[in-house]
C-alpha cells in the first residue's frame, strides 16, 4: 500500500523491451535508501518490484498485462516518473491508500494557471470509472494522492500547488499526454457489496498479474 505522497522524482535510464513485457531501469536514490530485493515502489502509481539494483539506480520487470493498462507503453529513456516507497504501519498517512493498481488512463484535457500560482488540471477519462469519483474524494493521477474540485460528465478537475508541480511529473505533462488512474479504494469495495459480481476475462488476467507479484 501506498499514500499517494511522492518521495522522488526517477528518471528511465533504460528500457528493454521483450517479446511481451519489458524490463525498466531507473535511476533514483531516496526511495533505495532502506530498499531490497523484492521490496514494492510505486512507478507513476504502478505498484512494481524491485528486482535488481545498479550503480544508478534499479531495474524491475513490467509484465504485457501493465504495459495494456497504463501509459508505461509510452515511456522513453529520460522520461521523469513518481516514485514511492511502501508505507510502514507506524508512518503518517499524508494522502489516502493508494494500491498501486492502475485502473485505466486518462488523458490531461487542460491545465489552466491561477492567480494564487496554482493550477487547475483536467482530465479526461473512460465513462466507466466517473462512477467511482465523488466531489471533494480522493483519486491518484500517476500516484500522486489527489482532491477532486470538479466533476463533469466526462472528466474531473483538482487543483495543482506549485509544491506539486516542483516535486512530480504532473508539473511536466502538458495537455493530451496521458496519465495513470487509480479510483478510492472504497468506492469499489461499496460497489461489490451492491452490485452482483460477475468475473470478466480482462479481470482474470489482472487477478493473475497481483497474485504473482
Amino acid at each position: 500500500m501506498f499514500t499517494g505522497i511522492v518521495e522522488e522524482l526517477g528518471k528511465i535510464a533504460s528500457i528493454e523491451w521483450k517479446t511481451s513485457g519489458a524490463r525498466f531501469h531507473i535511476s533514483a536514490h531516496r526511495v533505495l535508501e532502506d530498499a531490497k530485493i523484492g521490496d514494492s515502489i510505486s512507478v507513476n502509481g504502478c505498484c512494481l518490484t524491485l528486482v535488481d539494483f545498479s550503480s544508478q539506480g534499479w531495474y524491475c520487470d513490467v509484465v504485457q498485462e501493465t504495459l495494456d493498462r497504463t501509459n508505461f507503453r509510452l515511456l522513453k529513456e529520460g522520461d521523469s516518473v513518481n516514485l514511492e516507497r511502501a508505507i510502514r504501519y507506524q508512518d503518517r498517512l499524508g494522502g489516502h491508500l493508494v494500491q498501486g493498481h492502475i485502473d485505466d488512463v486518462g488523458t490531461i484535457k487542460n491545465k489552466q494557471a491561477l492567480s494564487d500560482g496554482s493550477w487547475q488540471v483536467t482530465i479526461q477519462l473512460s465513462p466507466d470509472l466517473m462512477k467511482y469519483l465523488v466531489y471533494k474524494g480522493s483519486i491518484a493521477v500517476d500516484g500522486v494522492s489527489l482532491t477532486i474540485a470538479t466533476l463533469g460528465e466526462k472528466d474531473f478537475s483538482f487543483a495543482m500547488i506549485p509544491h506539486t508541480a516542483q516535486v512530480t511529473t504532473l508539473g511536466i505533462k502538458k495537455p493530451g499526454e496521458l496519465v495513470n488512474l487509480e479510483v478510492d479504494l472504497m468506492a469499489k469495495y461499496i460497489e461489490r457489496l451492491l452490485v452482483p459480481f460477475q468475473f470478466k476475462s480482462d479481470q482474470i488476467g489482472s487477478l493473475y498479474e497481483h497474485s504473482t507479484h
